[in-house]
């Protein structure tokens, strides 16, 4: 197309910043013609760009949401195998004591272990020491991606873990246990506002028809990271001679996800620049805007943190992490320390539940969409009913694993059982803040995540307590602790929870709405729920 002459016609579009105040249109002079001639090829550019997209930008944004939780726990748990290779192993226990006896097929050597003689308390303090940065950025972090975008929120603190994780070798050999816990303090800073900022970032591109599908997939990503972490590592460790080249893949393949992922995602759809008109349409349609609306209130925290329903979730989100961080920071500790599996396969198996888990998130995720969509279930039911497979399941099947001794083959399905219906948290309460509030879903995810990740805090640290000469018998109590966790916390998420979208959302239309009399303040309906957030807008 040729540049255009002095005779074509102006568009008026107020966006422009070459009609400035009290212009009422004509032909911009001298460098702003030239700015609005570079603004048109740019935008003939990426229009054309984006015709070599296949699939839908907010599926490429979800793809990358999954890579970086992946990223951020492969960066996370890989401790948890090293540890064992790290640590001089000088308390055997004999198997009348509690422990299973070594296959005789087994390589001695993996059973030694490393040059550092840390106790069983130290390395819980250890494992837990990642959780108390986490806590603490969490909600910095929601409030950062609801004002500027989750984006940059993201990507910095994926980067800043991958930093860390890639330097970890150096200063542990420069300062031991405790160098190790500081850089792992330093790594849960960096990865406290992933969940708030991609909560931010979903709430912004994907409509309420895919949410429990594409949010499965998102959330997914810590299973595969899970899964990759434990494989990878059991096979690096046991191909290579030390334990450092662990931490120098994974923080290696974090900064490559970073540079991927600022090339190719943006915080919104209207700042897209390779979004194509048919799916802009489509997003504006089904979401009412795309971009947050800037006129929003501050966050309603007094709302937020005396809603019944937001209680209910933390509730579940405690249960949640409670197991989950006891299987995927101790996990390999017993299949290393009880059932004696050589470091290889300490890798495999402990990937094993994970793999089902992932396959059960991303299966119920679409089953859920699909019973929601078809007017089958209501949000809330669905909410409660996946929450409660993935409470009720893995406490017992968790507890069953203890009592199966040393038959290897039994525990490993028993768990990998556990942990596949632990997948159904992902569309239960996992993608819940985005059904109570698109607008602060950063913030609730923040609060929720949180607090749910203080037990990040307390279960290694319990377990490096409870379990001194790490026997059979000790273990048995830490399940049953978790046993008694999961159905607690599930049966407050069963009373309180909803899936309805929360007054506080539109707080300005909130009080409005009172104030007048047009509105009561009770949650708005299921089937008015699109209405409500396009309102907010």
């Amino acid at each position: 197309m040729s540049q255009p002459s002095q005779y074509d016609p102006v568009v008026h579009d107020e966006r422009s910043p070459l009609l400035s105040k009290g212009t009422s249109g004509g032909l911009p002079e001298g460098p702003s013609w030239v700015s609005y001639g570079t603004r048109r090829r740019r935008d003939r550019c990426c229009r054309w760009i984006s015709k070599f997209f296949i699939i839908p930008q907010r599926v490429i944004l979800a793809i990358f949401g999954f890579l970086a939780i992946l990223n951020a726990y492969t960066m996370r748990i890989c401790l948890s195998i090293a540890i064992t290779e790290m640590v001089n192993k000088t308390t055997s226990v004999e198997e009348d004591e509690g422990v299973c006896p070594i296959d005789d097929n087994a390589n001695m050597e993996d059973f030694t272990g490393g040059e550092f003689n840390w106790d069983q308390e130290l390395q819980g303090v250890i494992l837990s020491s990642f959780y108390w940065g986490y806590v603490i950025t969490h909600l910095p972090g929601g409030i950062l991606a609801e004002k500027f975008g989750g984006k940059w929120t993201l990507s910095l603190g994926i980067l800043s873990t991958a930093f860390f994780t890639l330097i970890t070798p150096w200063a542990v050999g420069i300062g031991g246990s405790t160098a190790l816990i500081i850089i792992r303090v330093l790594m849960g800073l960096g990865e406290g506002t992933t969940f708030p900022a991609l909560s931010a970032l979903l709430a912004s591109w994907i409509p309420l028809k895919e949410r429990s599908k594409l949010g499965s997939l998102v959330f997914g990503g810590g299973q595969v990271g899970t899964i990759l972490g434990n494989l990878i590592s059991g096979y690096l460790l046991h191909s290579f001679d030390g334990w450092s080249s662990v931490f120098y893949f994974f923080g290696g393949m974090g900064v490559v996800w970073f540079i991927l992922f600022t090339l190719l995602c943006y915080s919104d759809p209207q700042s897209h620049p390779f979004i194509s008109d048919k799916e802009k349409d489509f997003l504006q349609k089904e979401l009412g805007a795309l971009t947050r609306d800037k006129t929003l209130p501050p966050t309603p925290w007094r709302y937020i943190l005396t809603s019944v329903p937001m209680i209910a979730l933390v509730c579940a989100q405690i249960g949640h992490d409670w197991g989950f961080f006891i299987m995927v920071t101790d996990l390999p500790k017993y299949m290393s320390d009880v059932l004696r599996f050589s470091i290889k396969d300490n890798g495999l198996y402990s990937s094993l539940p994970y793999l089902v888990m992932w396959i059960v998130s991303l299966s119920t995720g679409v089953l859920s969409d699909w019973l929601i969509s078809s007017g089958k279930m209501s949000i809330t039911f669905g909410r409660k009913l996946f929450t409660t497979i993935a409470s009720a399941g893995p406490a017992f099947f968790i507890v069953g694993a203890s009592y199966a001794g040393c038959d290897r083959v039994l525990v490993v399905a028993l768990f990998t059982i556990a942990m596949g219906l632990m997948g159904t948290f992902y569309p239960g309460m996992k993608v819940n803040p985005l059904d109570l509030s698109p607008n602060y879903a950063g913030s609730l995810m923040a609060v929720t995540n949180g607090i749910g990740a203080i037990t990040g805090i307390i279960a290694p640290y319990v377990v490096g307590i409870m379990t001194p000469n790490h026997s059979l018998e000790e273990w048995r109590i830490v399940f049953w602790i978790s046993f008694a966790v999961f159905h607690v916390t599930n049966l407050a998420y069963v009373m309180w929870a909803s899936g309805e979208v929360q007054p506080w959302n539109t707080p300005h239309l909130m009080n409005k709405s009172v104030e007048s009399g047009d509105v009561n303040q009770d949650t708005f309906s299921e089937k008015e729920t699109p209405a409500a957030i396009k309102a907010s807008h």
